[in-house]
């Protein structure tokens, strides 16, 4: 595990500064290349959504519409999507970034996906002569803004050495978890689990108090200060007492991503109930049309079931 503690890591440490890509300007992505662009990097956003770019070339950097644009000469190409396939198609589909991006250049995949997924596209792209680190990514927007994430990455040397000058910007925390693509996707998968479930009990738990007649801020307060309390009840637990469903990180990123635990865990042959439970609960909070919703909208489901009204919650 390696720690970097300032936003200009990078130029602290003696990195060079890089020419790096960033596709994907989501909640996580936008953070990250504000990120990289303040610690002294050349960076190009790419995203879907013409409103992003533009407010990334504006505030940032360069901004381009596809990803073989915003990859031409580039040293790093960092792709923060949804999942594996847009993963896929973003570096090596037809106008994929790395067809633009100079020879050996690193391919850095931050999205959540299956470990052989996650195996998969490293071999597609050292087939390209590229380097590729599997490195997913944990921490929320803020700390994506803060340059402040951890990072689960596992790559060869080469990819580590080529990646460091932009980790050292992104990170304050990098795990090194081994030499093979992969192993960093399975650590995420152990994270997500964890946090699926606790979304899904903070939820149940905010819910169970609202029937029992308490003040929810104070029962936040109470439990934030308390043993019951988790990263995910302090977090996403506000959002339930404010009422603010705005979605930094949506239900049906949990459909996912507990639907990849589930695999995994049935090809294993390993029980995982809680997660199950969880998924299921994700699962019906998408289904009753709050899927692009904030998780914490797991909350409004058990309202919906109980009859209840959470402050300021939408219908």
């Amino acid at each position: 595990m390696r720690n970097f503690r300032t936003e200009d890591a990078a130029m602290a440490a003696g990195l060079p500064p890089k020419t790096i890509a960033v596709i994907g300007l989501g909640s996580m992505g936008f953070g990250i290349a504000a990120s990289l662009a303040r610690a002294g990097h050349a960076v190009t956003g790419c995203d879907i959504d013409p409103a992003l770019v533009a407010r990334f070339a504006g505030e940032h950097g360069l901004g381009a519409a596809t990803p073989l644009e915003a990859a031409k000469g580039a040293d790093i190409v960092v792709a923060v999507v949804v999942n594996a396939a847009q993963t896929r198609a973003v570096l090596l589909g037809n106008g994929g970034a790395l067809a633009a991006a100079k020879p050996g250049a690193l391919a850095i995949a931050c999205a959540t996906m299956s470990p052989d997924d996650a195996r998969t596209i490293a071999a597609e792209v050292a087939a390209t002569g590229h380097l590729y680190l599997d490195a997913p990514i944990s921490g929320g927007a803020q700390r994506a803004a803060e340059g402040a994430l951890t990072v689960l990455a596992s790559g060869s040397d080469a990819a580590f050495a080529a990646g460091e000058p932009a980790l050292a910007a992104m990170a304050a925390t990098l795990h090194r978890l081994g030499s093979e693509p992969g192993v960093g996707a399975a650590f995420k998968m152990v994270n997500q689990l964890l946090a699926g479930v606790h979304i899904a009990a903070a939820c149940e738990a905010l819910t169970f108090a609202q029937r029992l007649g308490l003040d929810l801020a104070k029962v936040y307060e109470v439990i934030t200060g308390s043993a019951g309390n988790s990263w995910m009840f302090e977090n996403r637990g506000r959002h339930v007492v404010e009422g603010d469903y705005a979605p930094r990180s949506a239900v049906d990123i949990f459909v996912k991503d507990l639907g990849i635990v589930a695999d995994m865990s049935r090809a294993a042959k390993f029980p995982t109930p809680m997660a199950g439970a969880g998924l299921q609960l994700f699962l019906m909070t998408a289904a009753a049309g709050m899927g692009r919703d904030d998780d914490a909208s797991v909350a409004r489901l058990f309202a919906r079931i109980a009859g209840l009204e959470l402050p300021n919650a939408p219908d």
